[in-house]
């Protein structure tokens, strides 16, 4: 029989070979989900991984994947934060719509004003209506020591329900005929995250998502702060000995988190969604945790984890127009990187040994 032996060190291979194997197993059980729908899983799986990538449409792909990636990646990184810290932000959904509506409706109060200053006004409110809503677990956990998987959670119920108030009420549009949803910020210019590069719908978003990379990188290797993180998710005692403030860094990091979380949900509803409407929210925050663990809480892993979501999110559409497969087998799809990664990840602190039966 096999069983598991705990390793003296967790492994540094299988810490790198466990994203791999995650991915490779979910191509091959993915397929046979897409056999027993009836469909081919050799076109399924290359409609997903390679059309978008060097398929006859891909000059198109190519771009979106960047954009696609652009709010997984930020968010990611600002989970990560916590993450390795032992700060479960499960909420970060909440905090992507708060943060688009504070930044659409600092636009929609300028509406019809034309003046260079309004996206900037938006960008910082957009931050800062996600730092808020990050903060509430953040504070309920360094005062009364609530859970902040639980707290986070629930906001994002409560943030969809204000986001179904805001497109049904204050923020709709007055000249909509009735119909819920704000104005469209891309027909206002200055409220509008118009793309940078014409032709490919790049947009601050993917600019903002890279420069976030660069910080959290900076922050890991050469900071106190990322030095203080990492070592209160290795060793909390040892932290604490060490002078780390429990307290301050849950807020820090709940803070930054939901933060960038804000930010991706303000570059979003301001460019590629261009309205506040009921479904605004697409499960950015909840898709960027698959992201944070494929990327190994590392920046560079979640960059390259970021692009590898958005691969299978363009592909799983294409699959769903061109293949007929279903959106509820390419969301089942998406979620068994994680399940598999969780998985595969056990390697990493445990070893399979081979047991032989004793005889009696």
């Amino acid at each position: 029989m096999i069983r598991l032996e705990k390793r003296p060190q967790p492994s540094r291979i299988w810490s790198y070979l466990a994203p791999v194997g995650a991915v490779i197993i979910t191509m091959l059980v993915g397929g046979a989900l897409f056999a027993v729908l009836g469909k081919d899983p050799v076109e399924a799986i290359r409609t997903i991984f390679w059309d978008p990538v060097f398929g006859e449409f891909a000059f198109y792909y190519r771009p979106q994947l960047l954009v696609k990636a652009a709010p997984l990646i930020l968010i990611a990184i600002g989970l990560s934060l916590g993450f390795r810290a032992g700060i479960w932000n499960i909420g970060a959904e909440g905090q992507y719509i708060m943060g688009a509506l504070a930044g659409a409706g600092v636009g929609l109060a300028y509406y019809p004003l034309e003046a260079a200053y309004i996206f900037p006004l938006m960008v910082i409110a957009g931050a800062f209506g996600g730092w808020a809503w990050g903060m509430i677990p953040g504070i309920l956990k360094a005062r009364f020591g609530t859970n902040e998987i639980l707290v986070s959670l629930m906001l994002v119920y409560v943030a969809e329900q204000l986001l179904a108030k805001m497109a049904l009420g204050l923020l709709r549009n007055p000249d909509g005929r009735g119909f819920p949803g704000s104005r469209n910020l891309q027909q206002y210019p200055s409220a509008h995250n118009a793309e940078i590069f014409a032709g490919t719908g790049v947009h601050w978003g993917v600019v903002a998502a890279l420069i976030a990379v660069i910080f959290a990188y900076v922050l890991f290797t050469r900071h106190l702060l990322g030095f203080q993180i990492k070592l209160t998710g290795q060793a909390p005692k040892a932290a604490r000995f060490a002078g780390v403030n429990p307290a301050r860094l849950t807020l820090i990091c709940l803070g930054l988190s939901g933060a960038l979380a804000g930010l991706a949900g303000m570059f979003e509803v301001s460019g590629p969604a261009g309205q506040i409407n009921i479904d605004f929210n697409v499960g950015y925050g909840f898709t960027a945790i698959i992201v944070a663990f494929l990327g190994r809480l590392h920046p560079v892993g979640i960059l390259l984890a970021g692009l590898l979501l958005a691969l299978t999110i363009i592909g799983g559409e294409n699959a769903e127009s061109n293949l007929g497969l279903p959106a509820a087998a390419i969301q089942m799809f998406q979620g068994m990187l994680l399940f598999f990664l969780l998985a595969v990840d056990v390697l990493t602190n445990y070893r399979l040994r081979w047991k032989t039966a004793e005889v009696a």
